[in-house]
Order: structure tokens, then C-alpha cells, then sequence
């Protein structure tokens, strides 16, 4: 198979298996690119590329920028706290501004949920979804499969742990999606106040307690808290959260084998991870952002050959 069965990146529940190992040999070649002294590809030079961002991220779109480059796209960077959005412009309207200006991909973050697929059905353009809400975050969960396969060498069989804020993380809902495509255990390890009430539906298991949780994977993934959206306190103390459910070498080292500790960052140090975890041989956190250029190429490469 040499082209996706999809037009947008809208979410991982919308791919084939046979989309991400399409996807991951994509990245493979592009990840060859990064690594040569001339960095650049001249595969995407008559395509347009609009980043829209009605959301603060630095990390996301910093690495899609430079996947874009990388194509030697021509890119605009759009930035809703400074524009018309605050005055009151709607979604469509300001993505139709920005396409009259003959852009041929938008790849957007936006706080409500849906807000990629809203578009994709009223404007004539490739979308890709940079993160809508806590809902999904797709080239995050590829990246994080991607790097799991390169230090593992198969996704398939593999278990992994989430742990963290399940509820308000778009990064574990669509890592549940990819992970349980490509055939890995899953489970999910946080407060009960932090888990879904329907997460044990999407098939995958709930342990509460974080050292079962690590004798049981083989990879853990840690989320941070998501401050910025709880509006109501889910545990009683950042402290007493640590305690419970962060990672430091101490318990790392104490147990009777070695686990992948990964991160889809910002991290918090010394919340979730302490620095001595994050530093570690054990850790793949930079591997992930060296693989998010290479994933991200890879997606804006396929869907633009999609691109009439």
C-alpha cells in the first residue's frame, strides 16, 4: 500500500494499521534526510502550508515547522491570540481568509474537540490535527509508537502504561487508539479522579498502583498534569500526586528489570519524573522529538500527494 486511506490526519481512530506502518516507513527514509549534512528534501516545494494555532504550543509546532521546511514547503504561521479570532471572527471565516491565499494543507490546534473534523467538511484543503481539546493529539501518539518501535524493535505484544491525566490528555487517547491497533497490552495507571469513566471500554486495563503498574510493562509513558485544565482540584496535593504516582531512579532501580520510560513533554520535573529518571539511559524523551520531524514529514508528505 503506497498512499493513505485517508485525506486528512484527523485522528488515529480513523487509520488503518495499515496507514501507521505506511506512515512509519515514511518517517524511516525521512528520518535518514534529518541525519545528512543537507537536511533538506525538495519533495513539497509547490505546496502551501498554513500552521494555525488557537492554542499555546511551542513544542508541536516548532517540530512541524521544521518537517515543513525540511519538504521545503513555503509555510505561514498564524497565531489566534494575535489575530481577528479575538475579535470575533469565526473558525470558517478565518480559515477561508487564509486559503484564499491558495493554501493547499492547514494543520491546526484548536481548545474544542471536533474542531478538525468540523473544518475538513467546509474547507478545500488537507487538515491535520495538531491537538483539538483533550480530545485527540495524532502525531504525538505516532511519534510515541515510532519511538517504541525503534527501541523495541515491534509495537505488537508489547505492554505499556499510561500514567498520569488520563481524563484531560489528548496524547493518551489517541496513544490507546494506535497502541491497541498495532496490537500492544495497554493499560492505565492514575488517581481515579484522573481516569475516564469509560477508559476500561476502549479496551484497555486500569491499575492504580504505580509499582504493579511498572512490574507489568514493558514501556511506561508519563504524562504531566494538566493544569491549565482543571478547573477543580482532582487530588489534594501536588506532593501527595508525586508520592503516589511519579517516577524517581530510586523506585526505577528497584525494579527487576529494565523499562522505556517515555514523555510527550512539557515535562515537570520533580512532579511526574525527576530529572534523574528524565537524564537517563533508560529514557527515549529527546528520541521522541528527534522522531516527531521525521513523523511529521512523513504525514505531510503523504497527504499532500493526496492533494488534486
Amino acid at each position: 500500500m503506497s498512499e493513505l486511506s485517508v485525506k486528512h490526519l484527523l485522528g488515529i481512530k480513523y487509520l488503518k494499521e495499515t496507514d501507521i506502518q505506511l506512515i512509519f516507513e515514511t518517517a524511516d527514509h525521512f528520518k535518514e534526510v534529518i541525519n545528512r549534512s543537507i537536511k533538506k528534501v525538495p519533495s513539497l516545494r509547490d505546496i502551501t502550508i498554513a500552521n494555525i494555532f488557537f492554542e499555546n504550543s511551542t513544542r508541536t509546532k516548532l517540530s512541524f515547522e521544521l518537517a515543513e521546511k525540511r519538504l521545503s514547503a513555503d509555510v505561514l504561521n498564524f497565531s489566534a491570540s494575535q489575530s481577528s479570532v479575538k475579535k470575533g471572527e469565526t473558525l470558517i471565516d478565518t480559515v477561508n481568509n487564509i486559503l484564499s491565499m491558495k493554501v493547499d494543507m492547514v494543520v491546526m490546534r484548536h481548545p474544542n474537540p471536533g474542531a478538525g473534523i468540523f473544518l475538513s467538511k467546509h474547507v478545500n484543503a488537507a487538515i491535520v490535527n495538531a491537538g483539538d481539546g483533550a480530545h485527540e493529539h495524532p502525531t504525538q501518539a505516532l511519534l510515541d509508537s515510532y519511538s517504541i518501535r525503534e527501541k523495541l524493535g515491534d509495537v505488537a505484544g508489547k505492554n505499556v502504561v499510561i500514567v498520569g491525566d488520563i481524563l484531560h490528555s489528548r496524547v493518551a487517547l489517541s496513544n490507546i487508539f494506535a497502541l491497541k491497533l498495532q496490537g500492544a497490552n495497554v493499560k492505565v495507571c492514575g488517581p481515579k479522579t484522573l481516569l475516564p469513566k469509560y477508559v476500561e471500554s476502549l479496551g484497555v486495563g486500569v491499575e492504580t498502583n504505580l509499582r504493579k503498574a511498572f512490574e507489568w510493562c514493558d514501556v511506561a509513558n508519563m504524562l504531566r498534569i494538566q493544569n491549565e485544565r482543571l478547573d477543580i482540584s482532582y487530588f489534594p496535593t501536588t506532593r501527595e500526586y508525586t508520592q503516589q504516582f511519579g517516577i524517581n531512579k530510586k523506585l526505577l532501580d528497584s525494579l527487576d528489570k529494565e523499562i522505556v520510560i517515555m514523555h510527550p513533554g512539557p515535562i515537570n520535573r520533580g512532579v511526574e519524573i525527576t530529572s534523574d529518571v528524565a537524564d537517563s539511559k533508560q529514557s527515549i524523551i529527546l528520541n521522541q522529538v528527534e522522531n516527531g520531524v521525521a513523523i511529521r514529514m512523513a504525514v505531510i508528505y503523504l497527504l499532500a500527494s493526496k492533494i488534486k
